[in-house]
């Protein structure tokens, strides 16, 4: 399987501050990728570096071959990253609809097939993002992402502070994109059980530094290294 993402002794931050050292990994096409860690170990950093929202401080970032630092986040959305922020930053001002045609490009995923996947948005597609509870709001952020047709989908814990009902819709959503379409994804999440069972591969940060990489079925069955990795076993 050819590789999409390489990142090579990547080293990023805020301004002058540093939080990422020295990072490496690659990922597979067709492949989900489990980026674990306590709070404050660079997670959503790391995310937000390959998105394009922070400083770049040393190594690279490949994706499908091409050198991303050079490139502004409106311009890596062209190249194939989709975006989820932890703060989905949807446009509250436009309707359901609006946002998802503001930004589309072509392919396989259209508005049509976003309202297909998450039927809320098909019934509140004239709402404003301000009309959407929580869970509704990150079913947008999601189809937002997927409408500009990405060859990555980066998630930043994509399921906190929601509703255990919709906690289990978008693991489903996330698994159809996933596992039965091939998108390649990386996701961050606090609920490591939950996304290492739909995960190819699992990498954990602390301090901004990979401190452990394995496959994610093997970490999944390890309850005690989850354990002492990131002190939770679920």
């Amino acid at each position: 399987m050819a590789e999409l993402l390489k990142v090579e002794n990547l080293s990023a931050g805020y301004g002058e501050a540093v939080v990422l050292n020295g990072i490496s990994l690659s990922l597979n096409e067709g492949d989900t990728l489990a980026l674990l860690g306590r709070n404050g170990t660079g997670k959503t950093t790391f995310i937000n570096t390959l998105a394009g929202a922070t400083r770049q401080h040393g190594g690279s970032i490949r994706l499908g071959g091409q050198l991303l630092h050079h490139l502004k986040p409106f311009e890596r959305a062209a190249a194939g990253i989709g975006w989820v922020p932890q703060e989905r930053n949807i446009f509250k001002s436009l309707t359901v609809h609006e946002n998802l045609t503001a930004v589309a490009r072509p392919g396989l995923w259209t508005p049509a097939r976003v309202y297909e996947m998450f039927p809320r948005l098909a019934e509140r597609k004239t709402n404003l993002g301000t009309q959407l509870s929580g869970g509704e709001q990150q079913m947008l952020a999601m189809g937002r992402a997927l409408v500009v047709n990405p060859k990555l989908l980066l998630l930043d814990e994509p399921l906190e502070g929601l509703a255990p009902i919709i906690v289990e819709e978008l693991l489903q959503a996330v698994r159809r994109i996933t596992r039965e379409e091939g998108l390649s994804a990386i996701i961050v999440e606090q609920h490591p059980q939950a996304i290492l069972a739909i995960s190819d591969t699992a990498v954990v940060l602390d301090h901004g530094e990979v401190v452990h990489a394995d496959t994610a079925q093997n970490l999944r069955t390890q309850p005690e290294v989850l354990d002492r990795l990131l002190g939770v076993t679920r």
